[in-house]
């Protein structure tokens, strides 16, 4: 086990999953806050931590459902004709909905966060709160509702790194509880850097478009699809993670230029 841990792959798989679920939580934080803020000022730092938490359990919990399903590889339906062949199987069923569902949902965030920015805020502030207890039951639903994307990305990440599915497993849920953690202890400066820079937010559910489609490639791979005879071949994640970094860097350069800008004019 910590011979994989310890593996290049392992590591960067983790450093970049860990990224995308703080990216992923920003939407989560928010829905958080805006709820907390309806409770008490003594209250609100508490519904923050235990709704950060149960959205680490959540995922955890899902993290076992999925890994399950998609460690069942044996497939229980072969079609085969002139021009196409697939062996379906819940592993690329699981893989091919879930690349799918990322490409959906990145894009419908992207082109709401274009046309309006602060619809998810808005939707929040609808629902009433008289109560702790009611806190939690809304932030248990919006975690759940959070944590599908979140649980997709983990699976599209670190499918493929290990014969040993539990090893997957394992850098999952470390990347989860990190990223949590990390949540817990700088939510409001995250959310308020990310608000100062959506581009960042931006970024990263491209990232998830991207892994979306890789994990649609990687279901007709593992279900041994083939079109006039030729197969459907894996994407590496090596070329994921270059673009991704080299994304970031892009980023990070045009963060620094802008703020030197800042700087100047004052």
């Amino acid at each position: 086990m910590l011979d994989f841990l310890l593996t290049s792959d392992a590591i960067m798989a983790l450093l970049t999953l860990t990224f995308l679920e703080i990216i992923l939580g920003i939407d989560n934080i928010v829905f958080i806050s805006i709820a907390a803020n309806k409770l008490p000022e003594k209250q609100r730092n508490k519904v923050t931590n235990i709704g950060l938490i149960l959205a680490m359990v959540q995922r955890i919990v899902l993290l076992f459902f999925v890994s399950f399903l998609v460690g069942l590889s044996e497939p229980f339906y072969v079609f085969e004709n002139n021009w196409l062949h697939l062996a379906l199987s819940w592993q690329s069923i699981i893989l091919f909905a879930g690349g799918l569902f990322l490409i959906y949902k990145s894009t419908s965030e992207i082109r709401e966060k274009v046309e309006t920015p602060h619809h998810d805020e808005d939707q929040a502030k609808k629902k009433r709160i008289n109560s702790f207890s009611q806190a939690i039951v809304q932030i248990l639903i919006i975690d759940f509702i959070f944590s599908i994307d979140s649980i997709l990305t983990a699976v599209g990440m670190t499918n493929g790194l290990s014969d040993n599915h539990n090893h997957n497993l394992v850098l999952m849920i470390i990347a989860v509880v990190i990223s949590i953690i990390i949540m817990i202890a700088f939510a409001n400066p995250i959310r308020r850097f990310i608000n100062d820079n959506p581009s960042v937010q931006i970024l990263g559910l491209t990232f998830l478009i991207l892994i979306g489609f890789m994990l649609i490639t990687e279901a007709a791979h593992l279900s041994h699809t083939s079109f006039f005879g030729t197969e459907v071949g894996a994407i590496p994640k090596g070329y994921l993670y270059f673009a991704i970094a080299f994304s970031l860097f892009v980023e990070f350069l045009n963060y620094r230029l802008a703020k030197n800008k800042k700087s100047k004019l004052e």
